[in-house]
C-alpha cells in the first residue's frame, strides 16, 4: 500500500498541477504515508471483514473548490479524496493528519453505510406516508426525494463529530498534534448550526477535538 500510495500521489498530483518538487505536496505524501498505516489498523482492528486498505488521491481538476471526502471505489476499497486547492491550503503537516484522518475516520466508523441507511429509511417513510394519504404518484416519488435527502442529513452533523474524534486519535497515534490540526477549523468558513446543514459549527468541533485530547493525554 505504501508504495501505490505514493506512486498515485505523484501521477494525479502532476496532472493537478503540483510540482513534485513543491514542498506542499511534498509534505502531503509524507503525511499521508505516516497517517494511512495507523488509520488501516485501527480500522482492522474494529472490523477485520471491512476492507481497510485506503487509497488516498488527488482531485486532477485545478478548479475544484477546497475541499476533502471518503468514499469507495467498486470493490469496496476507502477512498480519500483531497482536492489539489485543499492540499494548497493547509498551513502545517499538523492540519494535512487532522483532516486526513478524520476522512479516514468516517470510513472506519461506517458512516457511509449508515448515510444510505438512514437515506433508504426516510425515503420508504415518507413515500408511504403520502401514499397512504392519497398522494399520486408524483407526489410519491417527491415525497420519497425528499425523504431521503431528510434521512441522509438527519445523523450527518453527528458523524462528523464522531469522525473529528476518532481522526484526532489517528492523527496523534501518527505522530502529528491533532491540538494544531484543529486550528485548521479558524481558516474555513462556519457553516453554523443549521437545520439539515451537513457539518455543525465550527466551535462545537473545535470542543469535541479539544475534549478527546484531554480525555486521551494527547497534544
Amino acid at each position: 500500500m505504501r508504495r501505490f500510495l505514493i506512486l498515485s500521489a505523484l501521477w494525479l498530483a502532476g496532472c493537478a498541477g503540483i510540482s513534485a518538487e513543491d514542498p506542499v505536496y511534498g509534505s502531503f505524501v509524507a503525511v499521508a504515508e505516516r497517517v494511512e498505516p495507523v488509520a488501516e489498523a485501527e480500522c482492522r482492528q474494529r472490523d477485520g471483514s471491512r476492507n481497510c486498505d485506503f487509497q488516498v488521491q488527488i482531485d486532477t481538476d485545478p478548479q475544484a473548490p477546497p475541499n476533502a471526502f471518503q468514499s469507495v471505489d467498486r470493490n469496496g476499497r476507502p477512498v480519500v479524496v483531497f482536492t489539489a486547492v485543499m492540499v494548497k491550503s493547509f498551513r502545517n503537516p499538523d492540519e494535512m493528519a487532522f483532516v486526513l484522518s478524520h476522512e479516514a475516520a468516517h470510513h472506519i466508523l461506517g458512516h457511509l453505510d449508515q448515510q444510505r441507511l438512514n437515506s433508504l429509511k426516510g425515503a420508504v417513510f415518507l413515500g408511504e406516508l403520502v401514499s397512504l394519504e392519497g398522494g399520486t404518484a408524483e407526489e410519491i416519488a417527491n415525497a420519497q426525494y425528499v425523504g431521503a435527502v431528510v434521512g441522509a442529513r438527519s445523523y450527518s452533523k453527528a458523524f462528523e463529530l464522531e469522525a473529528d474524534s476518532l481522526g484526532t486519535v489517528i492523527a496523534a497515534r501518527a505522530g502529528y498534534r491533532p491540538s494544531i490540526g484543529v486550528k485548521y477549523f479558524e481558516q474555513i468558513p462556519d457553516p453554523g448550526d443549521t437545520f439539515l446543514g451537513t457539518h455543525p459549527a465550527n466551535p462545537e468541533r473545535i470542543r469535541v477535538v479539544q475534549r478527546t485530547i484531554r480525555r486521551n493525554g494527547l497534544n
